[in-house]
């Protein structure tokens, strides 16, 4: 067998992010949650059930998505500031 026998084994140049795309974890997550948000009332609906339960849960999970976007705004906003804060500073020692 010539490749890696697991994809942790793969090259380190396959993991990196290329380098055209800025890598936004936050944009992806928010992205699967509200598909999430439309996926989810429609299996409970195809499964039984009532529409106005399935409703309930939609508004439910749209507003825990929209939370957690402005809770990962807010983290990379601040991890950004203090990457920015600390730049060209020397650890005391």
């Amino acid at each position: 067998m010539s490749g890696p026998r697991h994809p942790s084994e793969a090259p380190r140049a396959a993991q990196r992010p290329r380098p055209g795309r800025r890598q936004d974890t936050a944009s992806d997550v928010v992205r699967w949650a509200a598909f999430s948000c439309l996926l989810v009332p429609v299996v409970l609906v195809w499964y039984g059930t009532s529409l106005a339960g399935a409703a309930g849960t939609a508004l439910g999970l749209a507003a825990v998505t929209g939370v957690c976007r402005v809770l990962l705004r807010r983290s990379e906003r601040g991890a950004r500031d203090d990457r920015r804060h600390t730049e060209g500073r020397t650890p005391a020692g």
